[in-house]
């Protein structure tokens, strides 16, 4: 009679010498790592509360004497106390748009020429010029847009302002008085600044784009413009939403070259050609002799300032996360 088969049962193997050292040595580091990532990322939120909490303190006693007319009222007069900002928050924004409207179309044409058109030795040299224009300070913006630009573009101002003076609205916006240190000059001179921002950021998006998108959209008989407005504009709408929302922040915090060429008047007007003020440009002018109420006014437009530019962000955070949602045919 046969005996059952004896069924053999491996023994387990032993822990090599020294793992689980190892895999607490591992789990340590994680830790450690962790908790590293966890204090800077907090960090950067308590200093945001830290400066938001000491400026509003500082800012407090204007807030309390002017009330809600802090924003709502354009009168700003130190001498008998009269605080009003609404005047350099319109500049402000004023200033910034027409950056903007000036930036963009010109940031996008150069990051698609040069991620789709440029030959590659040239391609470098201007993606080097462009950077090293990011890096040029913005006191020799201003100090260029105060000497040169704005006596030499007074010309241009006079005769735009001489053409539209008969048409309903343009002559509000584009009519006389005109000056060389405007709202107008301003804008342009931080147009240029933002661009080389925009541009890089933009170049780098358009860069991430799927080679085979763009195959495909040749393959199909699309044109170049065809295949850079179905396959790159959809894939890059989210990151040029955000070099965009990264260039009006630069524009509406910029202080020396906009106080130089935006011709520092307290008035609330809508004439781009005529001179007007910012809140950085009013901040950065009047601080050092300001004192009392008028330098709690003056920090108390740096706060608004500062929740503007978190406003500006939520906007464009918001819109960053629709587009994916959106590309993809979903519905909120």
């Amino acid at each position: 009679m046969t005996s059952p088969p004896t069924t053999l049962h491996p023994e387990p193997a032993a822990p090599a010498a020294g793992s689980g050292l190892v895999g607490n040595r591992h789990t340590r580091a994680d830790t450690i790592f962790r908790g590293a990532a966890l204090a800077s990322g907090l960090s950067v939120l308590f200093i945001l509360a830290l400066i938001a909490v000491s400026t509003v303190q500082k800012a407090w006693p204007a807030f309390k004497a002017e009330g809600i007319s802090f924003v709502t009222s354009s009168e700003f007069a130190p001498n008998i106390d009269v605080f009003g900002t609404l005047a350099f928050i319109t500049g402000t924004l004023l200033v910034s748009t027409i950056a903007l409207v000036f930036a963009v179309p010109i940031s996008i044409g150069i990051a698609l020429f040069l991620s789709e058109l440029a030959p590659k030795r040239l391609r470098q040299y201007v993606i080097y010029v462009i950077d090293l224009l990011a890096s040029v300070p913005s006191v020799v913006f201003g100090l260029w847009g105060i000497l040169v630009l704005a006596p030499k573009i007074r010309g241009l101002y006079d005769t735009i302002a001489g053409v539209v003076e008969p048409i309903p609205l343009l002559n509000i916006l584009f009519g006389k008085p005109v000056s060389g240190r405007s709202f107008f000059t301003a804008g342009l001179i931080l147009a240029l600044m933002i661009t080389p921002i925009i541009t890089s950021l933009t170049r780098e998006v358009f860069d991430t784009v799927p080679a085979g998108q763009k195959e495909g959209a040749f393959a199909l008989g699309a044109t170049r413009w065809e295949m850079i407005r179905g396959a790159i504009f959809p894939h890059s709408r989210s990151g040029m939403t955000g070099a965009v929302m990264l260039g009006l922040g630069r524009a509406m915090g910029e202080t020396i070259a906009a106080a130089l060429v935006i011709g520092s008047s307290a008035t609330l007007t809508a004439r781009l050609f005529g001179p007007g003020d910012a809140m950085a440009a009013v901040i950065a002018n009047q601080f050092g002799e300001s004192g009392g109420l008028h330098r709690s006014a003056l920090i108390g437009l740096g706060v608004v300032l500062f929740a503007m530019t978190i406003v500006v962000n939520l906007i464009a955070r918001s819109i960053v996360t629709k587009r994916p949602h959106q590309a993809r045919g979903g519905r909120k």
